[in-house]
């Protein structure tokens, strides 16, 4: 690399990074998560508009990838399953109906239209899971954390990731070439499921301890530095063994979250995910073409797609028949996609199973069903009789904690 290209990749990170903090910063104080300033900063440096940020550019790439890694990272540090088996089956009831309903419906919506079957299982897999960082930050600036549907929506979100980690595993084996069939799919999802398994029983052995060997040893910021070595080792590791490599960071986060040092661990995380996030939420946007939507074709494909996407978390909400509530609360809160729907449509972008087209369709459809939580959450609190919290304490490592965690990780 000669210094003048030395000199432009600076250059690009400078205005990036600045565009995606003040965005991200403005989205915040008009109600909205970071992650839509983020994205319009991408669109704004994108080739759409000002040029200047190529996602296609080898190191940008490279980066933006590093940014997937340590997100997946932190929303498993961040994951306690225990705290989702005591959320019980209404969350699973929610989190099944919330993946399956929109997923199905997507592939037909796009076949419908006449499109592939590749593009079209890309596309409702990326319809799958709900962003857990969203859904945290709005019921917590809305005080529905210690709600019954506050911690429903949260477990399923969390449960929905897991999904959709595997479901992005199966996929990307497809769009590599795969052959499309129940062994393959089976096999996939075997190997995704199977590693995150292996990852927690090997690592809770051997992991604690020799945690509890650096913490004594430690100089400064050496738990922070191996903590992130491991996910990368995970990350490694899954791609080797033929699965996602986000599937290891988020195992690798999983092992680490009952680790007494973890605050240090996400201390490090969460800085370096400060440069790194924004880089991938700037570089998807960067990817949108904006002349696309003057496409009448386009313009169908997202607002088909954003009709799925809505209708079928709304669905889902009213899962659990047998428990009395806000259904239709929990329906809402659970139609945010955010990062993982953008990282499906990021994959098939780069490897060419979706056009700009549905590229851009989906991207419309994550920032969509992302600014209208919100607001529809907020009039629906105060509209409602006020629900009391139920009887789980703060700090005793349930929900509360995951949720907490989660909006901090990205907010």
């Amino acid at each position: 690399m000669s210094q003048n290209d030395i000199s432009h990749l600076l250059g690009v990170l400078v205005a990036l990074l600045f565009a995606a903090k003040l965005l991200g910063l403005l989205a915040q104080r008009v109600g909205q998560p970071s992650i839509v300033g983020e994205l319009i900063a991408g669109i704004l440096l994108g080739k759409s508009v000002i040029g200047l940020l190529d996602p296609a550019d080898p190191i940008i790439h490279s980066l933006a990838q590093i940014g997937v890694i340590v997100l997946l990272f932190e929303i498993g540090l961040h994951t306690d399953l225990r705290s989702l088996i005591r959320v019980g089956g209404a969350a699973l009831a929610v989190a099944a109906i919330g993946v399956a309903v929109p997923f199905a419906l997507g592939v037909a919506v796009c076949i419908a239209l006449g499109l592939s079957s590749i593009p079209a299982i890309v596309a409702g897999a990326a319809l799958t899971a709900t962003s857990i960082g969203i859904s945290a930050r709005t019921l917590s600036d809305l005080g529905q954390l210690n709600t019954v549907e506050g911690q429903i929506v949260l477990g399923a979100a969390v449960i929905d990731d897991v999904i959709g980690l595997v479901i992005l595993s199966v996929v990307a084996g497809v769009v590599g070439g795969a052959a499309l069939s129940t062994g393959s799919i089976a096999s996939t999802a075997a190997i995704a499921v199977g590693f995150i398994l292996a990852a927690l029983l090997l690592g809770n052995l051997f992991i604690p301890p020799f945690f509890r060997f650096l913490d004594r040893v430690e100089e400064s910021g050496t738990l922070g530095v191996v903590g992130l070595a491991f996910a990368f080792l995970l990350a490694w590791l899954a791609s080797l063994a033929g699965s996602a490599t986000i599937i290891g960071a988020f195992a690798a986060g999983l092992v680490l979250h009952n680790t007494p040092q973890r605050s240090r661990i996400e201390a490090a995380t969460t800085s370096l995910g400060l440069f790194f996030v924004p880089i991938f939420f700037a570089a998807v946007g960067a990817s949108v073409e904006i002349g696309i939507f003057t496409d009448p074709r386009a313009l169908a494909i997202g607002t088909a797609l954003l009709v799925v996407a809505v209708g079928g978390k709304v669905v889902a909400g009213y899962a659990p028949f047998w428990m009395k509530g806000r259904k239709l609360l929990m329906g809402v809160a659970m139609i945010p996609r955010g990062e993982v729907g953008l990282i499906f449509a990021q994959m098939g972008l780069v490897s060419a199973a979706l056009t700009p087209q549905l590229f851009s369709a989906l991207t419309f459809v994550v920032l969509a069903t992302t600014l209208i939580t919100p607001p529809l959450l907020a009039w629906m609190v105060r509209s409602a009789p006020k629900v009391s919290d139920t009887r789980e304490r703060p700090g005793d490592g349930g929900i509360d904690d995951l949720v907490a965690g989660a909006a901090q990780s990205r907010d």
